[in-house]
């Protein structure tokens, strides 16, 4: 059948992905390209919220972490790395979705994929259009009249489906030259999360949870806090060269949602996790719409 997929984010060319070699014939609508979505801003490390009480999520990773091992694709390294938990806090539950993990005291150590989104975006979209899967760029105003679509479209998602239970979380990172770090860390227990992910060329340093923030123009005084907690949390940074800072707009919502109603398979709410759940979500909506 003919679907189309709303929004060309992590998410939407997941779907698409799947959809197109299942077989449909698919079209991408989105007001913009992928490099210009949050998916673009995300820092790209791949485990999901310690505290996220889903149990799909748990699937959800195994299967996102599986397809970025066989896809060894551009933009994509597995590295080992620190996840520092506040004291008594119990091991999640997707920790052995991970790969090797290690509960060290208030640590979790494990390996895992570091996506450089804006890399892998650029070639998730060349592998989507070799599919024969169109790319139209058009804000859309609603889902209606578009026969059978896939709602994926981010901090967008709420208000064509009606649903506002879905708030943007604003989350500003700042890009910092790479000295040569070999892992990751993030420190849960600080607010908003500090986090210190190398990519190679560069480290997305974070972060921050905005509930309801609307534009994206970086704050300066946020950009420095965050300097100042990335080098504290990781000394190697002291002397790295502050690139660049960024803003996106997290789509959050209490719970996932992905469901078929009627025409219309939802995907959306994913949060900050949209590199971490997009695979294991693209399955189960290409399932929705075989069903």
């Amino acid at each position: 059948m003919h679907i189309t997929v709303a929004g060309a984010g992590i998410i939407g060319l997941s779907c698409a992905y799947r959809l197109a070699g299942a077989g449909h014939d698919v079209t991408v609508v989105a007001a913009a390209p992928p490099g210009e979505t949050t998916s673009a801003v995300a820092g790209g490390v791949l485990y999901p919220p310690v505290r996220l009480p889903d149990k799909r999520i748990v699937r959800w990773t195994a299967e996102t972490l599986a397809v970025l091992r066989e896809q060894e694709a551009p933009g994509v390294r597995f590295r080992r790395g620190h996840v520092l938990l506040a004291p008594g806090e119990p091991a999640p539950q997707w920790l052995p979705a991970m790969i090797d993990p290690v509960r060290d005291g208030g640590h979790l150590v494990f390996t895992t994929a570091l996506v450089d989104t804006p890399v892998y975006l650029e070639w998730l979209l060349a592998r989507v259009v070799s599919l024969g899967v169109r790319v139209e760029h058009r804000t859309l105003a609603s889902l209606s009249g578009l026969g059978p679509v896939v709602n994926a479209t981010g901090p967008g998602a709420g208000v064509l489906a009606g649903d506002g239970s879905l708030v943007p979380i604003g989350g500003q990172v700042v890009h910092l030259a790479d000295p040569g770090l070999t892992e990751f860390v993030v420190d849960e227990t600080s607010p908003g999360a500090t986090y210190v992910i190398p990519h190679g060329g560069h480290v997305v340093c974070g972060g921050t949870e905005e509930p309801g923030r609307a534009g994206t123009e970086p704050n300066p005084v946020v950009t420095a806090d965050i300097v100042r907690r990335c080098r504290e949390l990781v000394p190697a940074l002291a002397g790295a060269e502050v690139l660049r800072s960024l803003v996106g707009l997290r789509p959050f919502r209490p719970v996932v949602r992905l469901e078929r109603k009627g025409d219309i398979v939802h995907c959306y709410g994913h949060g900050g996790s949209g590199i971490t759940l997009a695979w294991g979500c693209a399955a189960d909506v290409a399932a929705l719409v075989a069903s």
